[in-house]
């Protein structure tokens, strides 16, 4: 990962950090956005191609959507927002495509070279650039110039793994933004933290992990048991690790990224749970996706499918896969169980004690993890033996 070298820290991070405190607050935006290309140039040669792409169409929409010589329209921002998923699923999503095709109608076309080409970030500039076409249409974000736009896009800190920003939040940050002695040791202790959580926590973690991958046939189930414990710890450490320095690396600057991680496991209903984890995506994908299709608006029975899209459309963004799918339609169907308990228990509600609470939300997501970290052959294969004892 980028963040664990050295060329991160002392080719960009230091110089970066130095040249923005020292240049004139006018350029300040543009100091952002040359470090930003040229972290992804550095980064991401190969598919610079990708990226100028995306790049250059958003900064059309943010044009045509923010300048003062246009009036914001929807088919400016449907446009946008069209172009940007297109974007993605050219890069990210063609070979799963491909592949449904194939098992869909038995044949035989399907290649991977596409992947060769995946640029840097691609999901999560994607998606910021989707709230910002959308923002802009709403009224929501007004009066930015194009230097805060192209600083939001391309602050390379947060571009590799997140939080996702959001611009109104990002630009107050980079308006107020000066040096500060307390941020700035706040943010190294962030950096240090993040780097000890990866490297002494979570790759010890991946250790115990690991069998699940490589001899899953000789595991019995208390070992089997323990590899997928040790997988949710170690994706949750290694996952807050690199949001961790994103946002001490962000306060260098004297920016102050989104919170991204809440102790989630600490969690006492699945809903809870996605309030405290990835809390940067599950926003958006509240805001951007489960808001528009209707929300909770329609009745019951459209609740429900619209949660379970929301997530279907969640798990397809952590990965092109079958498994990325069934993993969010698992944390869909958590979620419909939540909302179906919550009606039956009625408005005095059912008292569980806190700890069962935590217990049963802890292993429905653990059980998650299994959709999450393996193809769907050797999730159910891992499933059957922890619950039934044979593979």
């Amino acid at each position: 990962m980028i963040f664990n070298e050295v060329t991160y820290f002392l080719l960009f991070l230091a110089p970066s950090v130095l040249v923005f405190h020292l240049a004139p607050r006018i350029i300040k935006p543009w100091v952002l956005t040359a470090f930003g290309l040229a972290f992804f140039t550095w980064y991401a040669y190969l598919h610079f191609g990708g990226l100028w792409g995306s790049a250059c169409v958003l900064i059309f929409v943010w044009e045509l959507t923010i300048s003062r010589f246009y009036r914001p329209r929807s088919w400016f921002c449907i446009l946008g927002i069209v172009q940007a998923i297109l974007i993605l699923c050219a890069f990210k999503y063609v070979p799963f495509f491909s592949k449904m095709w194939d098992d869909t109608f038995l044949m035989h076309t399907h290649t991977i070279v596409w992947r060769m080409f995946l640029p840097l970030g691609i999901s999560f500039f994607t998606f910021e650039f989707i709230h910002f076409a959308a923002d802009s249409y709403a009224g929501r974000i007004k009066n930015s110039t194009l230097g805060e736009y192209a600083a939001f896009i391309f602050f390379f800190p947060s571009m590799v793994a997140g939080p996702i920003k959001r611009f109104q939040h990002f630009q107050a940050e980079l308006g107020g933004a000066r040096f500060d002695s307390a941020l700035f040791s706040r943010g190294i202790t962030r950096i240090l933290a993040g780097l000890a959580k990866k490297h002494v926590l979570a790759d010890t973690f991946a250790l115990l992990f690991e069998p699940l991958q490589t001899d899953l046939a000789n595991l019995s189930r208390p070992q089997a048991t323990i590899g997928l414990l040790a997988y949710g710890m170690r994706i949750y450490l290694d996952f807050s690790a690199y949001s961790d320095i994103a946002i001490g690396s962000g306060m260098l600057f004297g920016i102050v990224l989104p919170e991204n991680f809440r102790w989630p496991y600490c969690s006492q209903d699945i809903g809870e749970f996605w309030r405290r984890w990835h809390v940067s995506l599950s926003q958006w994908i509240r805001d951007y996706v489960y808001v528009p299709l209707g929300g909770s608006r329609h009745g019951e029975t459209r609740t429900k499918l619209n949660l379970l899209i929301a997530f279907a459309v969640s798990g397809l963004w952590h990965g092109a896969g079958y498994n990325f799918i069934v993993w969010g339609l698992w944390h869909g169907a958590m979620l419909v169980a939540l909302r179906q308990w919550r009606a039956i228990a009625g408005p005095r509600g059912i008292f569980l004690p806190r700890m069962v609470g935590q217990t049963l939300t802890f292993v429905g997501v653990t059980a998650g993890w299994a959709f999450f970290s393996m193809d769907l052959s050797k999730a159910g294969r891992v499933l059957r033996l922890i619950l039934l004892g044979s593979a």
